[in-house]
C-alpha cells in the first residue's frame, strides 16, 4: 500500500514538473513578438528565441507578427467633386512596430486601420473630379498613407503603403468615356493628314529659303573673290609698269642709253606709220616722208627734245 502511494505521488510529481516546465519555457518564432502579462498587468515583450516566464503568474496575452501584412480593404462607393459615383477597391500594407501599443492602444488595430483607410479614401476622392482620380492615383495613395500613419502611431502600427486596385465608374459613365475616346481617335485620324501636309509645306518652304540664302551667299563670295582678283591683277600690272619705267629711266641715264632709246623710238615711229597704212585708206604723213633717213632723224630729234626736257626737269628737282 505504501509503495502504491509512492508511485502515485511520483507520477503526480512528474506530471506537475512537466506542466511547470511547459508553462515556464516559451520559444518565440522569428519575426514574432509575444506580450506577457503578470497578474493581469503588462510585464514584458518576449523576443524571438528561448524565453522563461513564471507559470500561473505570467501568461502570454497577445501574439503579434512583425512581418509586413497585406490587408484587403472592402470596396466602397465614393462621390467625386463633380458628383459622380466611383467604386474604389484597394489593398493596405502595414507592419506592427510596437507590440505593447498594438495590444493596448486599440481593441482591434486591423479594423481601426481598415475603417480609417475607407474614410480617408472617401475624403480624398471627394476633392477630385472624375478624370483626376484616374490620373492622380499616386496622390490618392500617398494621401491615404499619410492620414493613416499619423493616427496609427498610437496603435503601434506602421502603414507602409496603400495601392488602389480598381476604380470603377457607373456603366453610363463608362459608355460616355468610350464614346469620347472614339471621337478623339476619329479627330486625330482626320487632323493627322492635314498636319502632315502642313509640316511638309513648311519644310519645303524652309528648304527653299535656305537654298536661296546659300546661293546668294555663294554669289556674294564669288563677286568678292572676283573683285579681289581684279584688284590684285591691277596692282601687279601697276607694279610691273612702275618697275619697267624705273628700268627705262636707269637705262636712259646709263652711257649710250639715250642712243638706244632714240633707236627704239624711231622703230616704233616707223611701225606706227606702217600700221596706219595697212588699216586705213587715208593717211596724213609729213612732207619729207620719202626720205626715210629724214623720218628717223625727225624721230630722234623729238626724242632728244623730250630727253632734254626730262633732263631739265631732273635738274630742277635735284637738291
Amino acid at each position: 500500500m505504501a509503495i502504491s502511494n509512492f508511485l502515485i505521488f511520483s507520477v503526480f510529481f512528474v506530471l506537475l514538473a512537466v506542466v511547470f516546465v511547459t508553462q515556464c519555457i516559451k520559444v518565440v518564432p522569428q519575426q514574432n513578438a509575444w506580450v506577457v502579462e503578470r497578474l493581469g498587468k503588462f510585464h514584458s515583450v518576449l523576443t524571438p528565441g528561448l524565453n522563461i516566464i513564471i507559470p500561473f503568474i505570467d501568461r502570454v496575452a497577445y501574439k503579434h507578427s512583425l512581418k509586413e501584412v497585406p490587408l484587403d480593404t472592402p470596396s466602397q462607393v465614393c462621390i467625386t467633386k463633380d458628383n459622380t459615383q466611383l467604386t474604389v477597391d484597394g489593398v493596405l500594407f502595414f507592419q506592427v512596430t510596437d507590440p505593447q501599443r498594438a495590444s493596448y492602444g486599440t481593441s482591434n488595430y486591423i479594423i481601426a486601420i481598415t475603417q480609417l483607410a475607407q474614410t480617408t479614401l472617401r475624403s480624398v476622392v471627394g476633392r477630385m473630379e472624375l478624370d483626376k482620380t484616374f490620373e492622380e492615383r499616386d496622390l490618392i495613395n500617398k494621401s491615404v498613407v499619410t492620414a493613416i500613419d499619423e493616427a496609427a502611431l498610437n496603435w503601434g502600427v506602421k502603414v507602409l503603403r496603400y495601392e488602389i486596385k480598381d476604380l470603377t465608374p457607373p456603366a453610363v459613365i463608362l459608355q460616355a468615356m468610350q464614346q469620347q475616346i472614339t471621337a478623339e481617335r476619329e479627330k486625330r485620324a482626320v487632323v493627322a493628314p492635314s498636319e502632315g501636309r502642313k509640316l511638309e509645306q513648311i519644310n519645303l518652304a524652309t528648304g527653299a529659303k535656305e537654298a536661296a540664302i546659300a546661293q546668294s551667299e555663294g554669289e556674294k563670295q564669288a563677286e568678292i573673290n572676283k573683285a579681289q582678283g581684279q584688284a590684285a591683277a591691277t596692282l601687279a600690272i601697276a607694279q610691273a609698269t612702275a618697275e619697267a619705267l624705273r628700268m627705262v629711266a636707269e637705262a636712259t641715264n646709263a652711257p649710250g642709253g639715250m642712243n638706244a632709246v632714240n633707236l627704239q623710238v624711231a622703230e616704233k615711229y616707223v611701225e606706227a606709220f606702217s600700221k596706219l597704212a595697212k588699216e586705213g585708206n587715208t593717211l596724213v604723213v609729213p612732207a619729207n616722208l620719202g626720205d626715210l633717213s629724214t623720218l628717223i632723224t625727225s624721230a630722234m630729234t623729238m626724242v632728244k627734245g623730250t630727253g632734254s626736257a626730262n633732263g631739265a626737269t631732273q635738274v630742277l628737282h635735284k637738291p
